[in-house]
């Protein structure tokens, strides 16, 4: 009797990832298992089967010889012949441990095991004002976090004792659970897989190897940066375990609001209020800028929400590039608290207005609402 596709027994396109052919096996092989399936010779057979095409399609050289000549091509290196475990395929343990060994909590062939552990990443949050976030700045920040026991020297025993070998696993970290038909690895519960215990803890660190403490760390913050950019302090962040290295601390930047500017990228925006005779007759307006005041030309006639662009006067963006500008928006304010001689000029002034030559917005406005309503049917 011919072999089915290997492919088709998984249920797996041809271009499979090695993720997806896990899942695709562990969703058969539990289906099929002769725990579930007992007096089933069906069952068992497709378990087999299955078994047979996980152990050819995750194996890189293997698979590569099934693509290319079929059964032919891997029969030769080996496989699993008439149905039994052939040299090359290793014991039917080892392959139904390594696809589920994460359920166990270990994988197959030791991997489970512990051993020295890279700490973890730390994240803090940086506030900073406009300016400095724009020229730069050296700020000091605390950080609680978890040391290397100066102590037990991360070791986590007691000063002039050791770690002792684990008698549960006999120091391999791993555990063989036999249950019927199959057996899998997991982590040892007596040493939670590093293969030793202490016997006699380190008092200061009480056998964890590692102590909460608060460093003063220095942060050189580079000109630019903005919210949302990291910076980055290799080997930071909280130690390692059993000599394993510190993880890496990442600042997070966050600019405070300014009572002046606000930012979008490089540029800067503020608003410049001005009198009406100002924006009539025109002038020069006392801007504020990071770097000072600097002066503005007004144009006479100018109207409210006008754009003035000062070039080069916002932020050089810090990967670089040229510096943005400063964009000042003029708003017309309305005089308040007037005197009676103030209220007699403004009303003379009025009279002096000609409609259309002095105020062109405002009789079209009105002349358009006109218009509105005398195409409305009422």
């Amino acid at each position: 009797m011919s072999k089915r596709d290997y492919y088709e027994v998984l249920g797996v396109d041809r271009d499979v990832t090695k993720a997806d052919l896990k899942k695709a096996y562990r969703r058969v092989a539990m289906k099929f298992h002769p725990d579930r399936n007992p007096d089933d010779s069906e069952a068992e057979a497709k378990f087999k089967e299955a078994s047979e095409a996980y152990e050819v399609l995750s194996n890189a050289e293997k698979r590569s010889a099934y693509d290319q000549f079929g059964h032919a091509g891997v029969d030769q290196q080996g496989g699993f012949g008439g149905g039994g475990f052939g040299g090359g395929g290793g014991s039917f343990s080892d392959i139904f441990g390594d696809v589920f060994g994460d359920i166990f909590g270990g994988g197959g062939g030791g991997r489970g095991r512990g051993g020295p552990a890279r700490g973890s990443d730390l994240r803090y949050t940086l506030d900073l004002d406009l300016e400095d976030a724009v020229r730069g700045t050296s700020v000091k920040i605390r950080v609680p976090t978890l040391v290397s026991c100066n102590t037990c020297d991360g070791s986590g025993a007691k000063a002039g004792t050791k770690p002792v070998s684990c008698t549960t696993c006999g120091g391999v970290g791993q555990v063989r659970m036999q249950q019927g038909f199959f057996s899998v690895q997991q982590t040892c519960p007596n040493c939670r897989g590093k293969g030793t215990i202490i016997s006699d803890p380190c008092g200061d660190c009480h056998g964890q190897g590692r102590v909460e403490e608060t460093k003063t760390l220095s942060v050189k913050v580079p000109p630019g940066v903005d919210t949302g950019d990291r910076i980055r302090l290799s080997g930071e962040g909280e130690a390692g375990t059993d000599g394993g290295p510190a993880g890496d601390l990442y600042v997070q930047v966050s600019v405070k609001d300014h009572e002046i500017f606000q930012r979008d990228g490089k540029n800067l925006y503020c608003e410049v209020p001005i009198s009406f005779v100002d924006a009539a007759l025109g002038g020069e307006l006392d801007v504020p800028t990071l770097d000072g005041r600097v002066k503005l030309k007004v144009p006479q006639e100018t109207q409210t929400g006008k754009l003035f662009r000062l070039r080069g006067k916002g932020v050089t963006p810090v990967r670089g590039g040229a510096a943005g500008d400063l964009m000042c928006r003029v708003i017309v304010e309305t005089p308040v608290s007037l005197s009676n001689k103030q209220k007699d000029l403004l009303k003379e002034f009025k009279a002096s207005m000609k409609g259309d030559k002095n105020s062109p917005k405002q009789n079209s406005w009105f002349e358009g609402m006109k218009n509105f309503f005398g195409d409305m049917k009422i």
